[in-house]
């Protein structure tokens, strides 16, 4: 972690996408802040302004403030190019450059798995976390369970880690120390003493803003291997998480309720329409993660199998030569093949799980 990382996050109109992809080019924030505005400009294709925002370093006095109040509350800044920094949260493309952690950071990289789901929990809801929980502790090593402190199944799971032994992380939407709501002050003490840890992408100078809430779940889809859903309407902010959890080519599971009970709408819809597996039990989430129990808990996520293509296919899929989506008119421009030839040869990798379709007729790279 330097300064100029912080600075990085702090610069105006670099978001966390143009971050990484600013880190991807220059391959660390010092090089980035070294580079010149041409430099800037010509291999990572910034605009003139945000390239001088950067060669001025008019990010450097804000940054030097939040460095002095980290070490104050004891908060731990993680850089995505720090050997610290969660291996599976930088994998996706829209990672937070800085992570703000209080607690133990190394439980940002155990063996993650997330559980979100309704704000109104019914009874039914808290007990299945607790069985699910209890029965993950007994079986899988180095556990963690990542959810993000609200109301309902969020804190339902953070409580049923701790009783079980778990050490669990607690995503939030606010910048630390602080935690919301502050009804769960004191759950967040018992996570940090018992091994966990807090986190936030949001740094001291930020301004409370209500996207904070949707923007944190891409980072507690993204710590984790597999995302379960257990209690949620129709339109609940897990699906999102959940939406998101497989953007990132994660194992998304949820927990069947009854079809009278709307807060079970959304899990019953994930479920019904193959978005998400059915899981009852401890024993199902295992499977369906592929989780290898007999070797050292590190990092693991599930093995996707790796698909047979056919010579046509995999030269279609070497076109995706990042995360960025691409339109069937951008896919016929650079393969030259016919729209009914391409159309057939992405239905192909669609089936394969190579790439996933997305609105507007574009598709991503999942593999």
């Amino acid at each position: 972690m330097t300064i100029e990382d912080i600075a990085l996050q702090l610069t105006p109109g670099i978001g966390v996408k143009g971050a990484a992809h600013l880190i991807d080019t220059f391959g660390d924030a010092r090089h980035l802040f070294a580079a010149s505005e041409e430099e800037l400009t010509a291999r990572a294709g910034l605009r003139p302004d945000a390239a001088r925002q950067i060669v001025r370093r008019r990010a450097f006095a804000d940054a030097e403030r939040e460095m002095a109040y980290c070490h104050r509350p004891g908060i731990t800044p993680l850089a995505a190019t720090d050997e610290a920094y969660p291996p599976l949260l930088r994998e996706i493309p829209d990672r937070p450059h800085v992570l703000y952690v209080m607690g133990e950071a190394g439980a940002l990289s155990a063996r993650c798995l997330s559980i979100v789901g309704t704000r109104d929990a019914t009874p039914y809801g808290q007990t299945m976390c607790n069985r699910l929980v209890e029965g993950l502790a007994e079986r899988v090593p180095g556990l963690c369970i990542v959810s993000g402190l609200a109301f309902g199944i969020d804190t339902a799971a953070h409580r049923a880690a701790l009783a079980a032994g778990v050490p669990t992380v607690a995503v939030l939407a606010n910048a630390l120390p602080g935690v919301t709501p502050a009804q769960h002050a004191g759950v967040a003490r018992d996570i940090l003493a018992h091994g966990g840890a807090l986190v936030t992408e949001l740094h001291s100078q930020s301004k409370q803003n209500g996207n904070f809430y949707l923007a944190r779940n891409r980072i507690i889809a993204g710590l984790s291997a597999g995302c379960i859903v257990v209690e949620s309407p129709g339109n609940g902010g897990s699906l999102v998480t959940a939406h998101q959890a497989d953007g990132y080519n994660r194992t998304v599971m949820a927990v069947p309720g009854r079809a009278t009970d709307r807060t079970s709408d959304g899990t019953n819809h994930l479920i019904r329409n193959r978005l998400a597996q059915l899981v009852l039990s401890a024993g199902d989430v295992i499977d369906a993660l592929m989780w290898d129990l007999g070797t050292d808990p590190a990092t693991l996520r599930a093995e996707v199998p790796t698909p047979e293509l056919t010579k046509d296919e995999a030269g279609l899929l070497a076109c995706f030569r990042t995360s960025d989506p691409l339109s069937v008119e951008e896919l016929a421009a650079l393969t030259g093949l016919g729209v009914g030839e391409l159309a057939t040869l992405l239905i192909g990798l669609e089936l394969s799980g190579a790439v996933r379709q997305l609105p507007g007729n574009r598709y991503m790279k999942t593999l």
